[in-house]
């Protein structure tokens, strides 16, 4: 593992500097899973669910969350993304709905905490919806799965 960036030689919290960083091509890829009952994966599925159209709002939360990271996650660049995109995929083993995200930049920092971020707000986004209807939904597992682009390269995550 290497040395924590975000803390100065006194352990006080900093902004990293990118400014002697590369600019590269980086991307991030990151999913998540709620999990709920099947009568309430039969709302989403019929679209029948009192709020709306879940996965469509789920979609656009994760979109707008991911351009917003900086705003959330403290020590966070805010980035100029060219691309997020975010996929919502009902399941019937396991209960629940499958959250996917890409994010993409040009640029000297990379975008796995805004792929992260959006994953999470969509898996969010969508209990809020049917809470009413499912309180015991869970959220997780969140993982990044690949990291391109940067000095380190590309990463993936191992299988389980």
């Amino acid at each position: 593992m290497s040395e924590l960036t975000h803390l100065n030689e006194k352990g006080e919290a900093r902004m990293v500097d990118v400014s002697e960083k590369d600019v590269t091509h980086r991307t991030a890829r990151a999913e998540g899973f709620i999990t709920m009952a099947p009568a309430t994966l039969d709302l989403v599925e019929t679209g029948t669910a009192k709020k709306g159209d879940v996965l469509a709002t789920a979609r656009i939360a994760g979109i707008m969350a991911a351009k917003r990271t900086h705003e959330l996650i403290p020590l966070c660049h805010p980035l100029l993304l060219s691309k997020v995109a975010v996929d919502l995929a009902p399941s019937r083993a396991p209960v629940g709905i499958s959250v996917a995200a890409e994010v993409r930049v040009t640029g000297q920092t990379g975008v796995e905490m805004e792929a992260l971020t959006a994953v999470s707000v969509a898996c969010l986004t969508v209990y809020d919806m049917l809470k009413a209807a499912d309180k015991g939904m869970i959220i997780g597992p969140v993982r990044l799965i690949e990291k391109t682009g940067g000095r380190s390269g590309t990463w993936h995550a191992t299988s389980d």
